[in-house]
């Protein structure tokens, strides 16, 4: 069974212990919608003790910089589990999200405890490979 309520604009539906919050329709989230999901992030954590959010992200197309590392934040400090629903396909590519976030088997991406590692080409073998590569 789905219980509903809302907070402001917000509407949370829990179900089996995990709060799923929407914000609407919105294809680009800005400050004031950030805002207002840290407040009602931090009323779900720090008042009520929630451990399990999802975030529905269907309709969104942009997110401010400050979402992704909100969540980190909660994630390490309050050890919240996180999950995204599928968002809009240019989101799924920015490299934060592919980097921090898996598709979980409940079709749900769920924010990952450590972070894939960035495929930056920072060793000497990656030098020695470009320069064989150019000579070639």
């Amino acid at each position: 069974m789905t219980v509903q309520r809302h907070f402001k604009r917000m509407r949370i539906d829990v179900q089996n212990g995990i709060h799923l919050l929407h914000i609407g329709e919105m294809e680009i989230w800005d400050g004031a919608d950030l805002a207002l999901l840290r407040e009602g992030l931090f009323k779900l954590i720090e008042h009520e003790r929630c451990r399990a959010i999802a975030i529905d992200m269907r309709y969104v197309k942009y997110i401010p910089s400050g979402f992704f590392g909100m969540l980190v934040d909660w994630q390490e400090r309050r050890g919240v589990w996180f999950a995204l629903t599928p968002p809009q396909p240019n989101v799924q590519r920015m490299l934060w999200f592919r980097r921090f976030f898996e598709l979980n088997a409940d079709g749900l991406f769920e924010l990952k405890q450590e972070p894939q590692e960035a495929m930056v080409a920072n060793s000497h073998e990656n030098t020695e490979l470009l320069i064989e590569t150019a000579a070639i």
